[in-house]
């Protein structure tokens, strides 16, 4: 009877992390799909011409990482909420793609907002002007869906650091050896 209380116990405590970490996993979903609509949205038309997302080539990219990010947040979730037992090559693959696209938004991010710093300021070495003074409303909703991507950047550390945490804490601690033969001492680490 004390091994079946034990196990509902251990259950409870696995479904608590689980929905934590079900929840962390969606909420970056969530936020990825407003960062892409945001996007795909963004275009203006004036006495200028015209601007759209399209027109730049690491807006596509933002789009395409936002969509990609999105869908392995819910794929993640999906595999999170599965009751079984995590083993080491689930874990690695798990490990392996939070990192990746932790790296794959974060790259997004930030040179997304390296183009959107030139549209407001410009750069008179290679007479670029500034475009946020005639797109103002471009600039704007594209600040606005990078900023977003940012967030979601923050949320894959932590899914990283989690999934990290996960694989690592199966290891055991290296043990030392102490097979010193020569009298000189060394260090375990």
């Amino acid at each position: 009877m004390g091994d079946l209380a034990q196990k509902n116990v251990v259950e409870s405590e696995n479904n608590g992390s689980n929905i934590g970490e079900i929840m962390l996993r969606l909420f970056p979903m969530a936020l990825c799909v407003v960062a892409l609509v945001i996007m795909l949205k963004d275009s203006q038309t004036n006495d200028y011409g015209s601007l759209s997302y399209s027109d730049l080539g690491i807006f596509r990219y933002l789009v395409h990482a936002n969509g990609i990010c999105a869908a392995y947040s819910l794929l993640s979730a999906i595999v999170a909420a599965l009751p079984r037992p995590t083993t080491l090559p689930r874990a690695w693959t798990i490990f392996l793609l939070d990192q990746i696209l932790t790296y794959i938004i974060l790259a997004a991010g930030a040179a997304s907002t390296e183009v959107i710093y030139l549209a407001y300021k410009g750069d008179t070495d290679v007479t670029w002007s500034e475009t946020c003074g005639s797109f103002g409303v471009f600039c704007k909703k594209a600040t606005a869906s990078v900023s977003i991507t940012f967030i979601v950047s923050l949320c894959y550390v932590g899914i990283s650091l989690l999934s990290s945490y996960r694989l690592f804490s199966k290891y055991d601690a290296p043990i030392g050896q102490n097979n010193n033969k020569g009298g000189i001492e060394i260090a375990n680490y």
